[in-house]
């Protein structure tokens, strides 16, 4: 959790930053997510009710903030624009959820099942429990009160923060405070407590989010989303994350995860789906990020062996291209034959960069380009 500690000064902190931000700097900006981050997946998640999609919108806002960020002339309008920002994207997000919902349970279970055959019985039903949970709580509240509460928790119990973050007077947060807790028994108090603290965004986030600012141009100049990170294909990413430069490789490599799953994510349409794709897509990029440091650690044991070194990353490639190749397809053909039923010509678009990124054109691509690499290495001396 990264709940600031009680300072009523917060919005002119926020304000002494935005200067050096709209110049490009990402640390300055990285600041103002962190002091600002759990106000809007609070937002987010009060309209949501789903702590994975809050989180997802609010990174979202804050890149097109960061986009954007140049043609803001008064600081203070910052956070209120911020906030909009975030309301719209999670009513946006909504929409498009109940427009692509398929008709009937029996087919949103037929989907479930294919997109996930391995999955654990018992872990799908504490999944879904837990999102119940969390969703029941949440519409126990009443709307105006959703966030302050969620906010109120997640900032360690300071009003007057909320106020700041929230654009009320302080005395406008106590009373939906007041009505909030009228609206929920003893023992939920404390379970929604418990579930705002344990939900709320953490130093992660604020890393993804600064990761994903390098795809764009300086914010005065920005004018559109990253361009070419996707074309190579995920394998020949996830390596070179892990066997660059260590500052660049944390940033090409949260933003390549970030990016590759919203792509994956957008043809979800139940949580089924979501959690079946979430779970084999993060422990994909895992156990990449550990077959990276097997690689580097195979050089340095084998004294910086150019031959150790090459067959270290042919065994990552394998590793990482065979499940992109079996398990992946199963999970996602079933989702793309629905998108292709839905929207014949934008599916054919998807397609194509899904099959750049995932599929066996962007296996291949991104297998070549390792390999030419180790080939430039080994023809430089190594």
């Amino acid at each position: 959790m990264s709940a600031i500690a009680a300072d009523p000064s917060l919005e002119d902190r926020i304000h002494l930053e935005l200067p050096a931000a709209r110049d490009g700097d990402q640390a300055a900006y990285g600041r103002i997510v962190r002091l600002s981050q759990n106000a809007t997946t609070a937002i987010a998640l009060a309209i949501t009710r789903d702590v994975q999609a809050s989180q997802d919108i609010a990174q979202e806002a804050y890149l097109k903030a960061w986009q954007q960020l140049g043609r803001l002339q008064n600081p203070t309008s910052f956070l209120p624009w911020l906030r909009q920002i975030t309301r719209n994207l999670a009513r946006d997000h909504l929409r498009a959820r109940r427009d692509r919902l398929v008709a009937g349970e029996v087919a949103d279970l037929a989907i479930a099942q294919a997109a996930d055959p391995d999955s654990c019985p018992m872990q799908r039903i504490i999944d879904d429990e837990s999102g119940r949970v969390a969703a029941d709580l949440i519409s126990e509240l009443p709307d105006d009160s959703r966030e302050v509460l969620l906010l109120y928790y997640r900032e360690g119990g300071n009003s007057r923060q909320v106020a700041a973050l929230l654009g009320l007077s302080d005395a406008a947060v106590r009373k939906r405070l007041s009505r909030a807790r009228r609206s929920l028994r003893e023992d939920l108090i404390a379970r929604f407590r418990d579930f705002a603290e344990g939900s709320a965004p953490g130093t992660a986030f604020t890393v993804l989010v600064v990761a994903g600012l390098g795809s764009f141009t300086k914010p005065a100049l920005a004018a559109g989303a990253a361009g070419g990170t996707i074309g190579s294909g995920v394998a020949g990413k996830a390596l070179f994350g892990s066997a660059g430069a260590a500052g660049a490789s944390l940033v090409f490599g949260a933003l390549t995860w970030w990016l590759c799953r919203k792509l994956l994510l957008q043809y979800t349409d139940t949580d089924d789906e979501r959690r079946a794709l979430l779970r084999f897509y993060d422990r994909w990029m895992l156990a990449s990020v550990i077959g990276g440091a097997f690689v580097g650690l195979a050089y340095a044991v084998s004294g910086n062996s150019y031959t150790a070194f090459c067959i270290a990353t042919v065994t990552l490639l394998v590793a990482i291209t065979l499940p992109a190749l079996t398990r992946l397809p199963r999970l996602m053909n079933p989702l793309l034959a629905r998108d292709a039923a839905r929207d014949p010509a934008g599916a054919r678009r998807r397609a194509r960069i899904y099959e750049l990124t995932f599929g066996r054109t962007g296996m291949l691509l991104g297998n070549l380009m390792v390999i030419g690499m180790l080939v430039i290495i080994g023809l430089r001396g190594h």
